[in-house]
């Protein structure tokens, strides 16, 4: 029997639903005696630190899992779990946290994209009973824009390279605790919670030690998710955002299904688009719920969803926020939500009054869950200028000229699909998003969508250029030259692709063989 804590934010489905999948039971807590009396405690976190520390209080745990920390019995922290072992944090340093281990939690000081997002490996620096079975070189994976700095050397197990060598996870007798997620990162983060679960007390030392560790670059599949003329719920992929064929919706598979295929493919990160909207459904019927409940019991990579992350009223009168829908969408199995043509109208009522109202769904989000769980879908198309002054946009020279031999071009947004353009280019929203909190964006390019023809490599650049935050390149793959060349002629840390994926033209597991040697990937 494994304890969980859930405190009440972020995505606990997916650790509870891979220990399960290691045939254990999960018991989830509701009391504070349930932490004392618990054999082996799990405690995963996501968001803030301040909020998740104020939630401990107000429950009542505080007390009861520093006994528990002190008794001697098995203790697995995940990602913010681990942050709240130490004494406090500079993301809310006013407050205490649970002091089991002296340090404190610094926010990332390097000249990189923050959140520090993906795959990275793990330079071992003392054995342990979770390495049973791993060889060392083995990626998993992370979200965060903070880590641990602890004053004991001794209770160091792993560090990790992110500009600099940062502590990736300790160990203090039975006490373990990882910055990275177990639970997403696939068949390894697997055997390393069945190594916890086994609490075995032989230390292993895993028989590949690496000095240093790389990020490396992520291959996302995309599902576009909405109902066909026959009402069931399908994948499909547009031209230029056109899903019709015919006449008809293209059916592309089964959203689950083809979740779990990508999975096993090697995909680093699956995204759920849901572009049908069900926006007068009641929030516990949407379908998209479902679909996430059932992909997260057997896919243990990243899930994000997009669509319908707004405040809306159902069919009954019931009126929802948006932070209450992406609270279920995380609760179902979601670890990162995205934002599409509500970022547009946040993000022009923010540049027009020049200040932040806190209310936004994008502030709201990010304020429970951290910047990391929000991620901004950009739908731009290019503009054509034969001069920069003759719009108040981001204008770049372009390779490529316009009808009319124009060599500028802006990168207009785009609302409702790609059906209506709107006065605010990628890349003011790009910032702005940022700005108000958002930790990742999703850029695509209507221009280039279902043209196999290439990532717009000039958009990525302006936008990538404008933000610190990770930017996920899409639109346009053909083939598996394009990932090279997006990665290659850019700084995108990751790139997407559906239709290739779903007609089975370019394989992911071919991808990866093709970038295999050229750049840090996981296999």
């Amino acid at each position: 029997m494994i304890t969980l804590l859930d405190y009440g934010a972020g995505n606990v489905r997916s650790v509870i639903n891979a220990i399960e999948s290691l045939g254990e039971t999960v018991k989830v807590v509701a009391t504070a005696e349930d932490i004392l009396t618990a054999e082996k405690l799990v405690f995963p976190g996501v968001g803030a630190f301040g909020n998740m520390m104020e939630i401990l209080n107000h429950k009542a745990y505080t007390a009861p899992l520093k006994a528990y920390l002190d008794s001697g019995r098995p203790f697995l922290g995940i990602c913010l779990g681990l942050h709240a072992l130490f004494e406090n944090s500079e993301e809310a340093f006013a407050v205490e946290g649970l002091g089991f281990l002296k340090g404190t939690v610094k926010r990332f000081d390097v000249d990189r994209a923050i959140p520090h997002i993906g795959w990275n490996g793990l330079a071992v620096r003392q054995p342990s009973p979770l390495f049973r079975n791993l060889q060392g070189d083995e990626k998993f994976y992370f979200v965060h824009s903070y880590h641990v700095a602890p004053e004991d050397p001794e209770v160091v197990l792993t560090t990790t390279d992110y500009g600099y060598s940062f502590v990736s996870a300790i160990q203090k007798g039975p006490v373990v605790a990882t910055q990275f997620h177990p639970e997403k990162s696939g068949p390894s983060g697997l055997k390393l919670l069945e190594n916890f679960i086994a609490a075995g007390e032989d230390a292993h030392q895993p028989a590949i030690r690496l000095k240093s560790t790389r990020l490396a670059k992520r291959i996302i599949a995309c599902l576009d998710v909405r109902t066909n003329d026959q009402g069931d719920l399908v994948v499909t992929k547009g031209d230029q955002y056109d899903v019709r064929e015919a006449g008809e919706v293209r059916n592309l598979g089964k959203p689950v299904e083809l979740a779990r295929h990508y999975y096993q493919e090697g995909a680093d990160e699956i995204t759920f688009l849901n572009i049908t909207g069900f926006r007068d459904f009641p929030l516990e019927d949407m379908p998209m719920l479902e679909v996430l409940r059932q992909t997260s019991r057997n896919v243990f990579v990243p899930l994000t969803i997009g669509g319908g992350i707004r405040n809306y009223t159902d069919i009954n009168g019931r009126t929802y926020s948006a932070l209450e829908v992406a609270a279920e969408y995380f609760r179902s199995g979601a670890d990162k939500i995205s934002i599409g043509s509500d970022a547009v109208t946040i993000a022009e009522t923010y540049r027009q009054t020049g200040r932040k109202g806190g209310d936004s769904a994008i502030e709201e989000i990010a304020r429970v869950y951290g910047s990391q769980a929000v991620v901004i879908s950009i739908d731009p198309r290019r503009v054509y200028v034969h001069d920069p002054d003759e719009v108040p946009h981001h204008v770049i020279e372009t390779a490529f000229p316009g009808p009319q031999g124009q060599t500028y071009c802006w990168y207009q947004c785009t609302v409702k699909g790609g059906r209506e353009g709107r006065e605010l280019d990628a890349v003011s929203l790009a910032r702005a998003c940022e700005e108000l909190g958002a930790g990742e964006i999703l850029l695509n390019c209507i221009d280039r969508d279902g043209t196999n023809s290439g990532f717009d490599l000039e958009l990525i650049n302006a936008v990538k250029t404008a933000v610190g935050i990770p930017v996920i390149a899409s639109s346009g793959a053909g083939c598996a030259e394009h990932f090279l060349e997006v990665f290659q002629q850019t700084d995108a840390e990751s790139a997407l692709a559906a239709g290739i994926f779903h007609r089975r033209e370019v394989p992911i597991g071919a991808v990866k063989d093709f970038l295999q040697d050229k750049m840090a990937i996981r296999p």
